[in-house]
C-alpha cells in the first residue's frame, strides 16, 4: 500500500511540474497523461486524491498567483495580465481570480497597493 501511495505522490508531483512549466497553455488532461505516459483517468484520480483538488483547479491556482505577481509588481493592465498567465478572455480571468481569491483582480491590486504604500511610508 505505501509503494502505491509513493507512486501516487510521485505522480502528482510530475503533473504539478508539468502545470507549472504549461501553465500559460490552454489546460488538456488528456495532454498532460500523454507526456506522463499514464492514462487521463487514472492521473485525475490519482492528482485528486494526493492533493485534494482536481488538476484542472491546480492549474488555476499556478495562473493565479502567477497573476498576483503581477499585480502587484507591474502596472499591466487586467486584460495584459490575465493573457500573460494564459486566459483567452479578461471575464473569464476575472471570474476565474475572484473564485480563486474571493476579490476582483482590480481589488487585488488596489489592497496591495495600499499595502506597499503603508510599508514604504515614514
Amino acid at each position: 500500500m505505501a509503494e502505491k501511495q509513493s507512486s501516487g505522490n510521485a505522480l502528482s508531483e510530475a503533473a504539478a511540474a508539468y502545470m507549472e512549466a504549461h501553465s500559460e497553455e490552454k489546460f488538456s488532461l488528456e495532454q498532460m497523461a500523454k507526456a506522463l505516459f499514464v492514462n487521463g483517468s487514472y492521473l485525475l484520480r490519482t492528482f485528486k486524491r494526493t492533493t485534494g483538488m482536481t488538476p484542472l483547479v491546480y492549474h488555476h491556482m499556478i495562473r493565479v498567483r502567477k497573476a498576483k505577481e503581477l499585480l502587484s509588481g507591474t502596472n499591466q493592465t487586467i486584460s495584459e495580465i490575465g493573457k500573460a498567465v494564459g486566459y483567452v478572455s479578461p471575464s473569464h480571468f476575472a471570474h476565474i481570480f475572484q473564485k480563486t481569491t474571493g476579490c476582483s483582480p482590480t481589488e487585488y491590486r488596489h489592497l496591495h497597493q495600499e499595502c506597499d504604500q503603508e510599508r514604504t511610508d515614514p
